[in-house]
């Protein structure tokens, strides 16, 4: 792993980058996008089993991790804008975009606003489910997700919460539920994998089959017994499932396909 800093807008954004000389060079880039308050660090056992396959980048988007802080939380599109910007800087165009919880809100922009950058795109447990969107209810649904996530990812998160912010990690809350993804979804023209895990309570089955059929080329899977973060406590299940949709070049039709999901 090797540390990329690039100065956007006058502020420096900060990313982990698995690189290897061994990697096709015309391979698309696999760039990680964290949710609300943490940063790319809770991506990295994800991002260390990927990158036996590819190019893979973990940035921390502005205000979070290692990122420089602008003076107010940036909304979901300036996220994307920013985001989009970093991209270009590192000439990541037509890359697949995998995302958790918020940062699914800002890879669909991202799709929408900057289609270029985005070849395909696998959205984990994305938010804000539209049946609960409240601070109430994501705060006490956030609160049924912490036992059921291992423990070692609590010190990460409470570390990247305490560097962003109490204030900050609120006011970008604010800014995921005002954003309508479901609006935005069915627009993503884009092949998109839609992942949840079974015991997720922040993003439930049903609100994950929804999104899933809302995608223009969306399809769904279900990771059996995973909790929220999937991309930390389940990463070797996650990649045996992102490698093969990543590898294919063929979009699904318009209808919502579900894959080795657990039935109930």
């Amino acid at each position: 792993m090797i540390s990329v800093w690039t100065e956007i807008d006058r502020r420096r954004m900060y990313a982990r980058a698995w690189l290897s000389e061994a990697h096709a060079v015309d391979a698309p880039p696999i760039v990680l996008v964290h949710g609300l308050g943490v940063s790319g660090r809770y991506m990295i056992p994800t991002a260390r089993i990927l990158a036996l396959h590819g190019r893979v980048y973990a940035p921390d988007l502005p205000g979070f991790g290692r990122s420089a802080k602008p003076p107010r939380p940036l909304n979901v599109a300036e996220c994307a804008d920013a985001l989009a910007a970093w991209m270009r800087a590192n000439n990541l165009t037509g890359a697949a975009l995998i995302a958790n919880s918020f940062g699914c809100q800002v890879v669909v922009d991202l799709a929408l606003r900057h289609p270029s950058l985005v070849e395909r795109a696998i959205l984990i447990a994305p938010t804000i489910d539209p049946t609960r969107r409240t601070p109430w209810q994501q705060v006490a649904r956030f609160l049924l997700d912490i036992p059921r996530e291992p423990l070692s990812l609590i010190p990460i998160a409470l570390w990247d919460y305490l560097n962003a912010g109490i204030l900050r990690g609120l006011r970008t809350l604010s800014h995921a539920l005002q954003h309508r993804i479901e609006e935005k979804l069915p627009h993503m023209n884009v092949p998109t994998l839609v992942v949840c895990g079974e015991r997720d309570p922040i993003v439930p089955r049903d609100w994950a089959e929804q999104a899933a059929r809302l995608l223009p080329a969306g399809r769904l899977h279900v990771i059996p017994n995973a909790a929220h973060a999937v991309n930390f406590n389940s990463p070797e299940e996650l990649v045996r499932v992102a490698l093969p949709f990543l590898r294919s070049r063929e979009c699904e039709g318009n209808s919502m396909k579900e894959e080795g999901a657990v039935k109930t």
